[in-house]
């Protein structure tokens, strides 16, 4: 009943959906005037993970240590991190050291940026793309510069067409629907009564007369007034949606707090996490059955971020369109993750934990048995928020946008290669994890310590799968 409501895609299908309103609730044909269904959640619900002994999940802030990175297996102390307190969860970002770029680079280094970034500008200066030699290419890494990370992430969502000459109408076509979305969707009680020659101010009602005097009554419409509980209502819906309103705005101020991309007062930032603000309000709006729930906004982030730099001034004014499209993709497939109400069906989070730890057992039964029978360390104390986050609260800005080049470069879908990152992180730790006991190892789970990323995605790649309960999304 609830995957009626929302449209999403059949995930034995494709990774992604295939259109924009796919995983929005009547995109293309809404119950009722505006799309407005009883809501399952209520607006701003917050992700919540099942804790032992009162042990929470809150990442404080962090300033950069300058520490050195830790490799891979080597099992060296992490640099000092602000501890979980208890009490409720809370998603706030950690900021992480800024690894990439601090050190001095390599002829070899930029030799080989040098081969990735032609290789990517050859393949998507085809006309017709080749999406398997694309997410190849993608799974090693993408450069950050000249915009074809935004455009990759674009062909590998699906946003774009493999086939260069539909490029331009698409793109027109999507952020066009967009720009209707948010005029239909995101407007005013008071721009709803101007369009419709309303005028609830009683100056402006006087427009032409010198005497102010009081609104007419037969100005106001008997269903549409700010009293009004009708849920057609204008007024109505603009109320119920202040609560998420307000719940977004909050979480976009401590969105990557370390970032000025998202955490400045200049104007350009406001404009920034004002755009991120409609995204996830209209998301919410247009999925009544889900809403807006915490940690949303650490997804849209790395997309509205990359989009948002592409040198293609063109691309980078629509960015916000853009990335709502996009982000409707990402989240289509691992949409069920944020709704309680299929927490234990098979696609809801507890699935997919059960999945991971199944993982963990087929590749290294010696850390799965001390994890899960020797400390009792199960995957929900520490792998909720890796999974429904897609690892966006675990590292480095940088280092999340290389492991989503990964996530989204791989032909299973993201929700395999995001199971087979979370197993490598744990098979990293397993010395440190085999020494420790339940609160050492959750400390070090719930704090993961900095990594080589490189390393960590090729013990990712290189892991077996397990046939037995583990499924690959097709």
């Amino acid at each position: 009943m609830l995957k009626n409501k929302l449209k999403i895609p059949d995930k034995t299908r494709k990774p992604f959906p295939d259109r924009l309103g796919s995983l929005v609730a009547g995109f293309d044909g809404r119950d009722g005037e505006n799309g407005v269904s009883d809501a399952a959640l209520e607006f701003g619900e917050e992700l919540e993970t099942i804790q032992p002994n009162g042990f929470g999940s809150d990442r404080e802030f962090e300033e950069p240590d300058g520490g050195v990175e830790e490799e891979c297996a080597q099992g060296e102390d992490p640099t000092a991190r602000a501890g979980g307190g208890g009490g409720e969860p809370d998603f706030r970002a950690r900021q992480r050291p800024a690894r990439e770029g601090s050190g001095p680079v390599s002829v070899l280094e930029v030799i080989a940026a040098d081969e990735k970034r032609s290789d990517v500008e050859y393949e998507i200066s085809q006309e017709e793309i080749n999406l398997e030699k694309l997410q190849r290419i993608a799974s090693k890494g993408l450069p950050d510069k000249g915009g074809l990370r935004a455009t990759t992430w674009k062909l590998l969502l699906g946003y774009l067409p493999p086939s260069r000459n539909l490029w331009e109408k698409e793109l027109s076509e999507n952020r066009l629907k967009y720009a209707k979305l948010k005029a239909e969707l995101l407007i005013s009680p008071s721009e709803f009564a101007r369009r419709k020659n309303l005028d609830f101010s009683p100056c402006e009602s006087e427009a032409g007369s010198d005497v102010d005097g009081p609104l007419h009554r037969h100005q106001i419409s008997q269903e549409d007034h700010p009293l009004s509980l009708g849920k057609a209502s204008v007024w109505n819906q603009y109320f119920e949606n202040t609560e998420v309103a307000e719940q977004i705005d909050r979480d976009l101020q401590r969105t990557h707090p370390d970032m000025k991309f998202f955490s400045g007062e200049t104007a350009i930032s406001r404009r920034r996490r004002e755009a991120m603000r409609n995204i996830l309000l209209l998301f919410a709006k247009l999925n009544p059955a889900i809403r807006y729930v915490q940690g949303m906004n650490e997804v849209l982030a790395p997309i509205y971020y990359v989009f948002s730099t592409d040198p293609n001034e063109q691309n980078a004014a629509n960015a916000e369109a853009d990335s709502f499209s996009c982000f409707v993709r990402l989240l289509g497939d691992s949409v069920d993750h944020f709704c309680q109400q299929l927490d234990n069906s098979s696609v809801g989070i507890l699935s997919t934990l059960s999945r991971l730890s199944d993982l963990l057992k087929t590749n290294d039964e010696e850390l799965w048995r001390h994890l899960e029978f020797t400390t009792r360390v199960e995957p929900q104390f520490y792998a909720f928020r890796w999974i429904t986050l897609l690892l966006t609260q675990e590292f480095s800005f940088q280092s999340i946008l290389r492991i989503w080049d990964s996530l989204l470069g791989n032909p299973f879908g993201v929700q395999d290669m995001l199971l087979r990152v979370c197993c490598a992180m744990l098979l990293c730790m397993k010395s440190r994890l085999l020494s420790g006991d339940f609160i050492a190892n959750l400390k070090l789970l719930q704090h993961y310590p900095d990594i080589n990323i490189e390393h960590l995605l090729q013990v990712a790649m290189d892991l077996t799968p397990d046939t037995s309960s583990y499924r690959l999304s097709l």
